[in-house]
């Protein structure tokens, strides 16, 4: 960056008029690592390298989901203050770029009393009278240093910061509506997957009661069917409980209370499915899209002007002044005097010299800020690189441990059957269609579990990848 510590000569001066050079240093975008532009480490066979659509929750093909993701985007609060913040900073950018423009005054006014200025008058004027004056100011700021130009500079890219934060949480509420969504869809499949295990529970009690009055099977045996069943019906309240609370969730994100529950929610019972692997493209696309990464860059920009609007109140201001001005007065039956007219333009130098200190300290405060910004970006780079291929990992891990459930689904579902068909027919005991029907619960159960998390890793993902604005 440049030394602030520069010596305003005219040769200085008629560059910065002919060239429209500005003090400071020129902003330059960050470079980031080099292996940050390739493809990601964990795609495996749950991602593809097609680019992302911005609407990515339509590719879960669900018309319910759509409208309640627009419905989020036109009433979610979050939004809503993203969008003030937004529509604020570009007010900013107005008052700031008028800057540049020469300001201008006007006045007038009207009164009755004592003239003060009768006695400088080669004629006097009455004591008592009408006054009227009016004065019109022009100024404008010769920005020699770019000093208005570097605040512009800064507040544009403020703006543009501020559109990242906004386009950031419209990303997120998409993430959080299309999770809830499907959250509430999964667990409304696991509920309906513990009904189904206490179901079995409850047969395999009544099984084992029949036998013990029928003096084939011991009280014993009885209790631990019962027991099996409590333990069973234990595991439907919590999960009912999660269900109620994304619905809850994701009656706030549509902008409602926890009354407005979006009935195409409360009515799913099947989380809608991806048609395929999720498209990922690469970390190049991924540091473009990031709304985060971006907001980072366009503070890192702002606060590279900043230096040099610092830099320039180092040196003088220099600016051009013009008025007019008029005074006329008259007395109280309504003759009026002739009125005195005056003038004036030329230059004007402001400058803190010699005490230059609290300059100097803005300057290193900007550098510092400016510095701090850089690091916030290489972290926001870090971060997002970091963020998705945990996503990949963590979805990669989990697809596999779905499919590795779904086996043992099926096979304690066909192990079931045949232990009550034999233990019917007398051929095994209580003991060993108890151990099947636990077997039998305990893998719905785990199935159940994790389709909620695959759902929930997919979109995850997702937001890791920073679509949805």
């Amino acid at each position: 960056m440049r030394n602030p510590r520069i010596a305003l000569t005219p040769a200085l001066i008629v560059t910065l008029l002919a060239g429209g050079c500005a003090v400071g240093p020129d902003y330059v975008a960050p470079k980031v690592p080099a292996s940050a532009g390739g493809a990601f480490l964990s795609t495996n066979d749950v991602a593809t390298a097609a680019p992302l659509p911005h609407d990515w929750w339509r590719l879960y093909d669900d018309k319910d989901l759509d409208a309640l993701v627009e419905r989020a985007f036109s009433a979610n609060t979050d939004l809503r203050v993203a969008v003030a913040n937004l529509e604020r900073e570009r007010g900013v950018l107005s008052e700031v770029d008028a800057a540049q423009f020469p300001s201008t005054q006007l006045s007038a006014s009207k009164s009755y009393g004592n003239n003060a200025s009768s006695s400088s008058q080669a004629l006097p004027l009455p004591q008592k009278q009408w006054t009227s004056s009016g004065a019109f100011a022009v100024s404008w700021e010769i920005d020699l240093l770019g000093r208005v130009r570097r605040s512009v500079e800064a507040e544009r890219a403020n703006v543009q910061a501020a559109e990242a934060a906004r386009d950031a949480v419209r990303a997120m509420v998409a993430a959080e509506t299309t999770r809830n969504y499907v959250t509430a869809c999964s667990l409304a499949e696991s509920v309906a997957a513990a009904h189904a295990s206490i179901g079995i529970a409850r047969e395999t009690l009544t099984l084992t009661q029949r036998q013990v009055d029928a003096g084939a099977a011991s009280s014993f045996d009885a209790q631990r069917a019962a027991a099996s069943l409590a333990s069973t019906e234990a595991s439907l309240p919590p999960l009912e409980a999660q269900r109620r609370n994304a619905l809850f969730a994701l009656a706030a994100l549509v902008g409602g209370t926890p009354a407005d529950v979006p009935a195409a929610a409360a009515a799913c019972s099947h989380p809608p499915k991806l048609a395929g692997p999720i498209p990922v493209e690469d970390g190049a696309a991924l540091l473009r899209r990031r709304p985060d990464v971006r907001q980072a860059e366009r503070k890192l920009a702002a606060d590279t002007a900043s230096i040099g609007v610092a830099v320039a109140d180092l040196y003088p201001r220099f600016s051009l002044n013009g008025a007019v001005s008029y005074l006329r007065g008259g007395t109280s039956s309504g003759s009026a005097q002739t009125p005195a007219w005056t003038f004036g333009v030329g230059p004007a130098l402001s400058w803190s010299f010699p005490n230059i200190g609290v300059a100097r300290a803005r300057v290193k405060q900007a550098r510092a800020q400016t510095q701090a910004s850089l690091a916030s970006f290489d972290g926001a780079v870090l971060t997002a690189l970091r963020e998705v291929e945990q996503a990949l990992t963590s979805l990669g891990a989990e697809q596999r441990r779905y499919a590795s459930l779904e086996e043992a689904d099926a096979r304690s579902r066909q192990a079931y059957e045949l232990a009550n068909d034999r233990y019917r027919a007398g051929n095994i005991s209580q003991l060993e269609l108890l151990d099947a029907s636990r077997d039998r619960v305990a893998a719905q159960a785990a199935l159940a579990d994790s389709a909620v998390s695959l759902n929930a890793a997919r979109v995850n993902l997702f937001k890791a990848l920073g679509g949805g604005w």
